[in-house]
């Protein structure tokens, strides 16, 4: 038992001097370190707080980066629609056709129309320019400074979602086209070989589908779109010099009034014939039933007078009798 416990004690003796030891050696380690990291925050004139700040602005740096690079990689389709008025239309037109093409782009379409008459003529009309997307705020600067802005709108669509499902919906449906080639190659059945070519149809569809909606979507993308109205001003009517009634000549009266005789037999003419088919219709209608009436009522005439002549001769009669008893 004695052996036992002295055995205890030199073994835990041991263990204390070995953690003394290596305890010691850590502090050793510490404290010879310490010179060196004074050493080098003296060779770089910063202290180790500094640097750790530094360090986060880096970080803070970077994460802008990144948010700057997602703006720029984002698909955005620019638009704007401008309306300006301009002394001259065809000089507006050439301006806005230069700076188009001075930027890289071009016009995609336009349209002249003149209004007015006689010397009160005014040109209006539409110049569409495709300007690259870099430029769109130059190019819009640009038209601007070639007149009045009477009115304007712009906008902007994020189109970055729909190329991106369209790339990923592309790469899918191009994976499988090459499978079904290869299903095509390995079937040996008629029916097999129908089946895969009309899935095969189906695939290379869809492709083409999704393959030309990206390519316009990129294009709109790669190209903004500025629609400029432009117009020139209306002019102001002329006001009408008037000639007094007794200041007007002679033959130019008469001939006034020779025109307006004509005139008025013309209207009488072409009254008549509009006038002479109702006639017709409605006329000789009421005519034939207007003599007819009147052939009817010429008998019942006829007949009352004849019993009116006989009554005044009986009262003649009678009083020439009277007469002759009274002698």
């Amino acid at each position: 038992m004695r052996r036992r416990h002295v055995l205890v004690v030199v073994v835990a003796v041991a263990l204390a001097l070995v953690l003394a030891g290596c305890s010691g050696a850590g502090n050793d380690g510490n404290g010879g370190g310490g010179p060196n990291l004074a050493g080098d925050h003296a060779d770089t004139g910063a202290p180790e707080s500094t640097q750790s700040g530094d360090g986060a602005g880096g970080d803070d740096g970077g994460g802008s980066a990144d948010v700057g690079a997602n703006v720029q990689n984002r698909e955005i389709i620019y638009t704007a629609e401008v309306r300006l008025e301009v002394d001259d239309y065809d000089a507006a037109r050439e301006n806005l056709t230069a700076a188009a093409r001075e930027r890289g782009g071009y016009v995609g379409d336009a349209n002249r129309q003149v209004r007015g008459s006689g010397n009160d003529t005014f040109v209006v009309g539409t110049v569409t320019l495709r300007v690259p997307s870099g430029n769109y705020s130059d190019a819009m600067a640009a038209v601007d400074e070639n007149g009045e802005v009477l009115e304007s709108r712009e906008s902007t669509d994020d189109v970055t979602d729909q190329v991106v499902d369209l790339r990923a919906r592309l790469d899918s449906l191009r994976t499988e086209r090459d499978r079904l080639r290869e299903l095509y190659e390995e079937a040996n059945d008629t029916e097999e070989v129908l089946a895969v070519q009309r899935e095969l149809s189906d695939v290379q569809t869809e492709i083409e589908r999704a393959e030309a909606r990206l390519q316009s979507l990129e294009r709109q993308v790669a190209y903004s779109t500025i629609t400029v109205r432009i117009e020139e001003p209306r002019p102001d009517p002329q006001p009408l010099e008037g000639t007094r009634f007794h200041e007007t000549p002679l033959l130019q009266a008469f001939l006034a009034s020779v025109d307006g005789v004509v005139v008025l037999l013309r209207s009488a003419v072409v009254f008549s014939a509009y006038a002479l088919p109702y006639a017709l219709v409605l006329g000789v209608p009421t005519v034939a039933v207007a003599a007819l009436a009147r052939r009817r009522e010429l008998p019942s005439l006829r007949g009352g007078g004849n019993g009116g002549n006989g009554g005044n001769r009986g009262n003649g009669e009678n009083g020439r009798e009277g007469g002759n008893g009274g002698e």
